[in-house]
């Protein structure tokens, strides 16, 4: 017997065939991989994929002829709407690596997106004011075990640190042990063993270090002075400069192991014009010129060890001190009117960026890193742009009176300044530390504006003023020089837009490597703030089946100043600000998905008159009607304003005078109360109609018409149904505008008295009166939805009326004045939001209790202005600081996670892995196959390097850049090039092609040496006393500039007590041989001064018999690691160079040190690139080996642990133990 099973099952379906033409257009394809097409009157929905037809829809009564895709957006998160900020806010800005910027509003602190211009999250968790906020940063190796994040600190007034993850919007850590506000924080990132270092300035004198994941406290340091803020040395991370309010104290032993033990080496700052003029006086040619000469001539000895005389002493005056990152050694202090660059090996002023009388003062300077770049914000809120001048011939008027140029900074481009007023001023300026080329101002009023830096090429006869050189763009980009079909690269960053800067000794660039360009300020995003407080919001309608189509989450905000905003609360954006009224806004109410009403009344006369302001504003057009005509001037104030159910009805209620009632549909005045009406204390529309019962009797009466004009043969032919389907259509059009439907509404007086009131046309009847209840005070609200009717009274009673059971049921919450009361939307939600003067409260009025509160000064600190429903599970609340919150029913927190928002231009953390190990196969290739074939590869490291830069990886994108500018300068056999002997001229190479020298000893030889010489040079010139001289001498001798050395030497007077050993020393230098016997007792007594403490002299003697490279171990075995870098680069062949590095790189990586990121970039620089990937895949295999572990593959873990050398050995072990317990188990 054979059994078989026969499927029967027939699904209703339609089978179609020819189109009409009216269907030819009505198709589209969806996302959702699906095809709509019009058949008829019949829509067709199609699988491409099976070419089935899969539904048929049919609904209209015609042809189809049109698919209107929609997309409605009803996902509400929680988030902030903020406005102007606190002056205690004025430094609580950064923007990281990560590419957010971070700002405090009040005590709320704020997440922006300067891509989109789009706040994306707001955490809330300080109770005071915030004052400081620091992102991590990002420079360390990213993988499995430590994966992106977005971490922040926040510091408030009282002292309090709350650690973030910003993904999640929670707190990860809370620091309190002070009451006073943070002076200034910074993460440290110069180790590679921990990440969650944080130093924080406690006033008034203490720095401390926390581990920010724990929060426990590592160490504290106190000081005797009052410290303002610090600044580390980015090339030195053991060296911190304190700015007091005295002076500078600068800390050369800062280790995150323990506290610094010394004090530091206290220094005072004095006014570069107190001391008498050091340099030779100067003609004045010109006006410009002599301004120059003036600056120039008066620049003097800024940096003293003890305190001078209070008239020249300029305490209060420094606002800002930073390590310059573009070059090491270099400070900047900034003062209202001029910006000082100082040398800290000589403690000199180098360059001096003056402001001219006539000029805006200085509020802050970023300086850059990638060019010798300054970005300045005035206080006008101008941003400029001063890029550091090139020394060389260049110049079209070269300056004969000075013979060697200063560190000066030419002005290349400004953006538009801003109307300045006592409540609106910039206070911070932050810049992209990935790109810098992009900056943000941040004004008091809370706004955000994003500007750009743009580059474009000019012509060669461009006409420059006198003495600013011609801007250049770079030949090189990510390290790699650029062919002439690269010339023109996106602005991604500085360092692609326009070229380094040119040092002494070098030619300008020649074209066509490079093009002149000239630089501009972009607006490319502006994110406005809230007015200042009071507000009124209201919520625009909420979504139903009948508007899905048409719906947006708007909020309309009225502000003190008369304007309407409208925010679109899905992008929490604006969407439109109306300008509509002369006064403050007092309520508004919305007639549909369009419009809206708001009212606004004058301040009153001696009279107690005001005027009153009724808008009807048409949102699309922005079009606003003067509801009420010409009413409105020399009346009791409006109190209130009431929408009916249906919109059809508003009712505008006074305070001394009869309501208003008016339809909206026609701006007509239906009825306006007798003088004997009551005074209405509250009022509310019922939800009750008789809309549905119109419709019927109207389509009906249709219906009867259109029979009566139908011949009996015709009816016959024409079915009933079809004449009232068509009837239906043609009345839907005029339908609501020819109905007027049956509307209720009730209102309270001052006894408490309610009336119930019916509205039709422009008919009023009045229906019940109930007494006042006794236990209720005066009636100040009413909320009313289905059956269930409540009051809010002055003494914050709450009386729940259930009217279909006729019960009624007071509650008292002993919170004084009831503000506001509304019911939640959303058929069937009973929630109630109820407002009170300190605070709001969630009611459930189902079951009578309280759901959720909101007190100020107990759990938040602001005082809550106006409420309302956002959704049927969101509240939105408008508050004393300038701030609008959409919160949760709970009303505890306004962050949510940011990786559950739909937001474009955030980096995808998968997408990077899968590109930095690609990037390691890549090396690895290139390091096995012919050098000459890495050639090929250079434009893809260009286009793969820009890719870290847009993701913001710190340490790829510095070690991309380091790998290919190497690889491919070792694939043309370009060795480190030679430092010149006794300093002569190196060998050129292509101009321009080598590292900036923000890369400092990573740099080729032969550019570095360049550098030090024309440093060295300046330093000279700028010398004022012997110390200065002294300082340049012993560094001439390190350099092998033997013969000015030994006139400096010279120039010692007579009366300093170190006369005698300067010349001895000039007649050593001069007279000494090489010779054995010369060389060997010089190196004998040079052995004895280094055994003896005398380090640096011991050094110089071994320099001048050219044992350089035993005074680099001398110095690597007494702790002097960078010095010995430095001597090693300016002195040494490379191959007594390399090894130097060598055993740099050696002790970079020893566990006390944990630098392996440095080791990695230093072999670079040298060349060791296999070992680099054997560095690199160590860590890379023990996180497969710990990835394949956590999956329980631990045979594959063996295996990769292995491969990972000293990093894989403790997994190993672990894995081992685990397999032998595993096997004994099984053995039993």
């Amino acid at each position: 017997m054979m059994p078989f099973t026969v499927n029967i099952k027939l699904s209703p379906r339609t089978l179609t065939g020819a189109l009409n033409i009216q269907n030819k257009t009505a198709v589209d394809w969806g996302w959702q991989g699906l095809i709509a097409q019009g058949c008829h009157s019949v829509v067709l929905v199609i699988d491409p994929v099976t070419a089935q037809m899969i539904q048929a829809l049919e609904r209209h009564k015609a042809n189809v002829v049109k698919m209107m895709p929609f997309t409605v957006n009803i996902k509400l998160s929680p988030r902030t709407l903020t406005g102007a900020l606190n002056i205690q806010n004025k430094t609580a800005v950064d923007w990281g690596w990560q590419g957010l910027i971070a700002q405090g509003c009040h005590s709320v602190v704020l997440v922006i997106d300067p891509v989109t211009a789009q706040m994306i999250q707001a955490l809330e968790r300080h109770k005071a004011n915030v004052v400081k906020v620091k992102w991590a940063r990002e420079n360390y190796h990213h993988s499995t075990g430590s994966p992106y994040s977005l971490r922040l600190a926040s510091a408030d007034v009282t002292g309090k640190i709350i650690v973030w993850d910003v993904t999640s919007g929670t707190a990860c850590c809370e620091i309190q042990e002070y009451s006073k506000p943070i002076q200034d924080m910074e993460w440290m990132w110069n180790q590679d063993a921990s990440r969650d270092l944080l130093l924080a300035v406690h006033p008034p004198n203490y720095i401390v270090l926390w581990n920010a994941d724990t929060g426990t406290k590592l160490w504290k340091k106190s000081y005797t002075e009052n410290i303002l803020s610090f600044s580390f040395d980015p090339f030195d991370p053991s060296n911190l400069a304190l700015l007091t309010s005295d002076g500078i104290v600068f800390i050369s032993d800062f280790s995150h192991s323990k506290a610094p033990g010394s004090t530091g080496k206290k220094v005072y700052i004095s006014s570069p014009y107190s001391s008498p003029v050091h340099s030779k006086p100067t003609p004045a040619t010109g006006a410009k010129k002599a301004l120059n000469k003036k600056h120039f001539s008066k620049l003097c000895e800024i940096l003293l060890k003890e305190p001078v005389s209070a008239e020249s002493v300029t305490l209060n005056d420094c606002l800002q001190l930073s390590y310059l990152p573009s070059k090491r050694n270099h400070m900047l202090l900034l003062y209202p009117r001029e910006i000082l660059i100082l040398d800290l090996e000589v403690s000199q002023t180098v360059g001096v960026v003056a402001i001219e009388r006539t000029g805006i003062p200085f509020i802050q300077v970023i300086p850059c890193r990638q060019r010798d770049t300054l970005f300045c914000l005035h206080e006008n809120g101008c941003i400029t742009l001063r890029v550091r001048r090139s020394n060389c011939s260049a110049v079209k008027e070269p300056d004969p009176d000075q013979s060697v140029q200063e560190l000066a900074y030419d002005l290349r481009c400004q953006c538009d300044a801003m109307r300045v007023t006592k409540t609106v001023r910039p206070y911070r300026m932050v810049c992209s530390p990935v790109s810098e080329n992009s900056a943000a101002l941040i004004v008091s009023d809370g706004r955000v504006m994003m500007w750009e830096l743009k580059a474009h090429a000019t012509r060669p006869d461009t006409q420059y003023s006198s003495g600013v050189s011609p801007l250049y763009s770079p030949i090189s980009f990510c390290g790699v020089p650029l062919r002439l079909h690269q010339r023109r690269i996106p602005d991604l960053s500085l360092d692609s837009m326009i070229g380094q800067s040119v040092i002494a000794g070098e030619e300008p660039p020649k074209a066509p490597l490079q093009q002149e360009v000239q630089l501009k300020f972009l607006l490319t995003g502006l994110l406005s703030g809230l007015p200042l407080p009071p507000f009124v919001i209201r919520m625009s309608p909420p979504l139903t089946t009948k508007n899905i189509n048409q719906y947006q989450p708007l909020l309309a905000v009225g502000t003190s100043n008369g304007s309407v905003l409208v925010y679109h609360l899905t992008s929490g954006l604006l969407h439109k600000e109306l300008s509509i009224h002369s006064c403050e806004v007092k309520g508004i109410e919305w007639a549909n998905l369009t419009s809206f009403l708001s009212f606004a009344t004058s301040t009153p006369n001696n009279q107690g008159l005001v005027r009153n302001e009724l808008q009807l504003v048409n949102l699309p057009t922005g079009r606003s009607l003067a509801f009420r005509g010409e009413l409105g001037n020399d009346e009791t104030p409006i109190e209130m304003i009431k929408v009916s159910h249906l919109k059809q009805y508003l009712v505008v209620v006074f305070k001394d005078k009869p309501l208003e009632l008016w339809d909206i549909r026609t701006c007509t005045l239906l009825r306006e109360m007798a003088k004997n009406f009551p005074i209405v204390t509250a009022l509310e529309w019922s939800p009750s109609h008789n809309l549905k019962s119109m419709k019927k009797k109207q389509l009906a009466a249709r219906e009867a018409i259109a029979r009566q004009t139908v011949s009996d043969t015709e009816v016959c032919s024409v079915e009933s149904s079809v004449i009232s389907l068509v009837q239906e259509a043609e009345s839907r059009s005029g339908l609501s505008q020819s109905i007027s439907a049956r509307e209720h509404f009730v209102f309270t007086d001052t006894d408490g008295q309610v009336y119930h009131l019916t509205v039709e046309g422009n008919s009023v009847k009045d229906g019940a009166r109930i007494p006042p209840d006794g236990s209720m005070g005066s009636i100040a609200c009413i909320a009313w939805k289905g059956d269930t009717l409540v009051l809010g009274d002055v003494d914050g009673n709450l009386n729940f009326w259930d009217l279909k059971a006729r019960l009624s049921r007071g509650i008292p919450t002993h919170r004084g004045w009831v503000k506001k009361i509304r019911f939640a939307p959303g058929k069937g939600n009973q929630k109630l939001l109820v407002m009170f003067n300190d605070g709001a409260e969630v009611w459930d009025t189902k079951e009578v209790q309280m759901v959720s509160s909101l007190r100020s000064g107990r759990n938040v600190n602001y005082k809550v202005l106006d409420v309302d429903w956002c959704t049927s599970d969101k509240v939105v609340l408008a508050s004393d600081d300038g701030c609008i919150r959409v919160l949760e029913m709970a009303m505890k927190s306004a962050s949510y996670r940011v990786d559950e928002q739909e937001l474009t231009g955030r980096r995808s953390t998968a997408a990077l892995a899968y590109l930095k190990g690609y990037f390691m196969s890549c090396l690895f290739y290139l390091c096995n196959v012919p050098l000459c074939k890495i050639l090929d590869c250079s434009a893809y490291f260009i286009i793969q390097g820009s890719k870290f830069m847009l993701y913001g990886d710190e340490s790829d994108l510095q070690f991309w850049t380091v790998a290919a500018h190497y690889l491919h300068k070792f694939s043309q056999g370009e060795q480190l090039s030679e430092p010149a002997a006794n300093g002569a001229a190196a060998a050129q190479g292509k101009p321009g092609n080598h590292l900036d020298i923000c890369y400092d000893t990573l740099c080729e030889n032969a550019y570095f040496q360049k550098f030090q010489l024309e440093r060295v040079h300046l330093q000279e010139v700028k010398r004022s006393n012997y110390d200065h001289t002294k300082k340049c001498a012993d560094q001439l001798l390190l350099l092998g500039q033997t013969d000015r050395a030994v006139q400096l030497l010279l120039e010692t007077n007579a009366e300093n007590t170190s006369y005698y050993c300067d010349s001895l020393k000039a007649c050593l230098v001069t007279t000494i041989t090489s010779s054995g016997p010369s060389q060997s007792t010089i190196k004998l007594v040079a052995t004895n001064m280094i055994a003896n403490g005398k380090l640096a002299e011991g050094v110089q003697l071994l320099c001048l018999i050219d044992k350089a490279a035993d005074a680099c171990r001398y110095l690597q075995t007494y702790g002097e690691w960078n010095l010995a870098a430095w001597l090693a680069k300016v002195r040494l062949n490379s191959t007594e160079c390399s090894e130097v590095l060598k055993r740099w790189v050696d002790h970079l990586c020893s566990p006390q040190i944990n630098q392996k990121s440095k080791a990695i970039l230093v072999l670079l620089s040298l060349g060791c690139f296999l070992k680099v990937v054997e560095m690199l895949h160590s860590s890379v295999f023990a996180d497969y080996a710990r990835t394949l572990k956590a999956l329980g593959l631990k045979q594959g873990a063996v295996v990769f642990a292995s491969k990972a050398g000293a990093d894989g050995t403790d997994l190993l072990n672990e894995l081992t133990r685990i397999r032998g317990a595993s096997r004994g188990e099984e053995e039993q």
